[in-house]
């Protein structure tokens, strides 16, 4: 991948194998994906998003701090409008570092290192991967008591490393809950900090059972 790429900072994290729709109106992200759209190489049509620490997605302000690690997505659709703003699909690739970025041009270019996931040796990881889902269907069975519907009821990889992806996106955490496991070293990791959350928003469900965190994700799974 390349070593510089174009930035986009939103309020959210963004993980590897998951397909997030945006909507783009904004002149410097537009710019970004008019550059998007000039690559004739649909695969090569790359830029890193990134959640933001402080700051807001839009407005003369905008992110005045960046976190350091974020995903490299992939532009695999877009629809565009006659007043110039764009409504565009993505999924993620690949986790980054961003090591500098640079403000000169009409959208945000970032240096970054991509990040090769490090598997731990043994079967613990797979032995994980089967008790987290278990947490996580518990959690969710749960979950659809309370809403009085089924919720998070999508189709799961069964790949350990991508299951933990598919999980952060998809499970009701705060951005810096989502910022830490996209930061773990390793699947393993990852699952073991789902886990720990998943019973901890049960512990919550069973305090406070009239106000669950209840916002389901708007994000899907996608094997691209």
């Amino acid at each position: 991948m390349p070593d510089q790429l174009p930035i986009f900072p939103l309020n959210t994290v963004m993980f590897p194998g998951v397909t997030v729709p945006l909507h783009v109106f904004e002149d410097r992200y537009r710019a970004l994906v008019h550059h998007l759209l000039t690559i004739s190489d649909t695969s090569m049509r790359l830029f890193g998003i990134v959640a933001i620490r402080e700051g807001y997605e839009v407005g003369r302000q905008g992110a005045q701090s960046l976190h350091r690690f974020g995903c490299v997505v992939q532009l695999t659709s877009v629809e565009r409008y006659g007043d110039g703003r764009f409504d565009i699909e993505v999924v993620g690739r690949q986790r980054m570092r961003l090591d500098a970025v640079s403000t000169s041009g009409s959208y945000l270019v970032g240096e970054v290192t991509t990040m090769t996931e490090r598997t731990p040796k043994g079967n613990d990881t797979t032995r994980e991967a089967a008790r987290t889902l278990g947490t996580f269907e518990e959690y969710r069975r749960r979950l659809s008591v309370l809403r009085g519907g089924e919720v998070l009821d999508g189709s799961l990889p069964h790949d350990p490393e991508y299951l933990s992806y598919s999980l952060a996106a998809t499970c009701l955490l705060t951005l810096r809950d989502r910022q830490d496991l996209l930061e773990a070293e390793h699947a393993l990791e990852r699952l073991v900090m789902l886990r720990h959350a998943l019973r901890e928003e049960m512990r919550a469900m069973r305090a406070i059972p009239s106000l669950p965190a209840t916002e389901v994700a708007r994000t899907r799974w996608s094997p691209n």
